[in-house]
């Protein structure tokens, strides 16, 4: 049986819409209706009992239902398998970070990994973090690093740097001569900050909020790097990783002032998906960003 056909099926049970599926799918009702028929005449017995709104399964139609279920994990656990051992054949890792991470904390991580597996290419795309998520749990990365990462029950996450974050401003600001800062402060000064929706941003705003403050960027953007351009044109402050300013900490265009209320941090974490098979050079390399010898089996 075509796994497509299960596909749709479970899609009809779980929106229980004949016209919704056929939406979600670029089908015709007629075209949806006539793949549950063709698992109807295989099965012969009524799946779906079309007499109710919404429609329901039969008691048939559940156990097909549950059965696709597994049949689609057991799918994704295949794939998964066979792109592991194209990437271990190939002596590749394939990983997806988000642009700060993979540019200021990776580095050196990489090199390290390369002194014990000098013969695998290590992949680092950079991407957003919802794509991240997507392309592992899709099997198309071996191993995805992001900020704040969310809990997932097909994912397992493994902690990896917590980035102390830090006020930033211009080097000829007002507060550049400040050592600390009072959190408070921020409301009165031209905030530079991520766009809504973003995780990093929303770890910020928890921060705010513990202190009953709200911002209101007078600019907001998806990455660090057009913040901190931002900021070095005196358009305002902003809270960032302080590793994601090293360079311009030296070359003396931005100033990083620790807060005096508390350490803020930010998160970052490591997603595999779960039951994915990994080679034993991934294995390596995960130990080797988490600095646990014993954490994978």
């Amino acid at each position: 049986m075509h796994i497509e056909t299960l596909k749709i099926f479970c899609e009809l049970a779980d929106l229980r819409s004949f016209s919704k599926t056929g939406e979600k799918h670029l089908l015709s009702q007629s075209a949806v209706s006539q793949q549950l028929s063709q698992l109807e005449l295989a099965y012969n017995c009524e799946l779906i009992n079309r007499r109710k709104r919404p429609i329901s399964l039969t008691n048939e139609g559940q156990l097909v239902y549950d059965a696709a279920k597994e049949i689609f994990e057991r799918y994704e656990q295949l794939k998964n398998e066979i792109n592991t051992l194209k990437s271990s054949a190939g002596n590749r890792i394939n990983i997806g970070a988000i642009f700060s991470i993979g540019m200021h904390a990776l580095p050196d991580y990489i090199k390290k990994f390369m002194i014990e597996y000098p013969d695998v290419h290590v992949h680092i795309d950079y991407m957003a973090a919802i794509e991240i998520y997507e392309l592992v749990l899709s099997g198309d990365l071996d191993v995805g690093i992001v900020a704040t990462p969310k809990r997932d029950k097909r994912l397992i996450v493994y902690d990896f740097e917590e980035e102390p974050l830090v006020l930033v401003c211009n080097s000829n600001h007002a507060l550049s001569g400040e050592s600390e800062i009072d959190i408070h402060k921020i409301p009165f000064e031209r905030f530079i900050g991520f766009e809504e929706g973003l995780a990093t941003r929303m770890l910020i705003d928890s921060y705010l909020q513990r202190y009953n403050i709200m911002a209101r960027p007078v600019m907001e953007f998806d990455n660090t790097e057009t913040i901190k351009r931002a900021v070095e044109i005196n358009s305002g402050i902003a809270i960032l990783p302080r590793n994601t300013i090293e360079q311009e900490l030296v070359n003396g265009t931005l100033k990083a002032i620790s807060f005096s209320n508390e350490a803020f941090v930010r998160p970052t974490g490591i997603i595999v998906r779960k039951n994915k098979i990994l080679s034993s050079s991934i294995k390596y390399f995960i130990k080797l960003l988490c600095e646990i010898r014993n954490s994978i089996q």
